[in-house]
């Protein structure tokens, strides 16, 4: 049976769509798989960098405080009266040319039984150092530091949280381990001792690595912190025992 004109080219029309339908949709197919090819290598590339850091603990009970010291030695000072009266114990990352010029402060760290690792020489951006540039930063301030304590120094935290797989290649050449944080107080922004209180203590749990810096507002919250983590059972233990 012969179709009728108008009817053989709406057929025409409607094979045309399909097809079109039908290559679209291979094309955007092939779409979708090129740029999963493509984007897939780098987001596995910053899982694996990620893997590489440590932002917590294993403790159950223990959290441990990471003051980052680039500054404020007056403030440091403060600190370390307040955490012997709490009888707790935490890590300072010392900055290598900060430490250079306050060399009994760190050792006066060291004595009241904290420990010290290492946050860098001169606060460089190590996510933007090539693998020579992260050796010689991280081990200028690692070589002055153990020489200052009196023994090795194994941690490290980059300054500003900032790494590249060179950063921990340097790092782990070296021996040692990477640390990131698990609550960030960012007390050098807000310089809010309540706003400083509640990060560092909301949703705290063991394990926890929770990161200041000698601010005076830090030193203002540090009591009622402190206070907080006590009459809930916590221990304030140094990162190297919350390991």
């Amino acid at each position: 049976m012969k179709l009728p004109p108008f009817e053989v080219n709406y057929l025409k029309k409607l094979s045309s769509r399909a097809v079109a339908v039908i290559t679209n949709l291979a094309l955007s197919l092939i779409l979708i798989v090129v740029g999963a090819v493509c984007f897939l290598p780098s987001a596995n590339a910053a899982a694996g960098l990620e893997d590489r850091v440590i932002r917590k603990g294993t403790s159950k009970d223990g959290i441990s405080l990471m003051v980052n010291v680039y500054w404020g030695a007056e403030e440091v000072e403060k600190m370390l009266n307040i955490f012997e009266e709490y009888g707790a114990r935490v890590t300072f990352f010392v900055g290598g040319s900060w430490a250079d010029d306050n060399v009994s402060c760190v050792r006066e760290m060291v004595q009241r039984g904290h420990e010290i690792g290492s946050h860098g020489y001169f606060h460089r951006a190590h996510d933007t150092l090539d693998l020579e540039g992260n050796n010689r930063e991280i081990a200028a301030s690692i070589e002055f530091l153990s020489l200052v304590v009196g023994s090795p120094v194994t941690l490290f935290a980059p300054p500003s949280g900032a790494y590249n797989d060179a950063t921990l290649e340097a790092a782990e050449g070296m021996g040692l381990k990477t640390i990131l944080w698990s609550k960030d107080t960012v007390d050098w922004r807000d310089k809010d001792a309540d706003t400083t209180f509640r990060r560092a203590t909301e949703g705290a749990e063991g394990g926890d690595f929770i990161l200041m810096h000698p601010m005076p507002q830090t030193v203002e919250a540090l009591p009622r912190m402190l206070s907080y983590y006590r009459d809930r059972g916590f221990k304030l233990i140094p990162v190297g025992e919350n390991l």
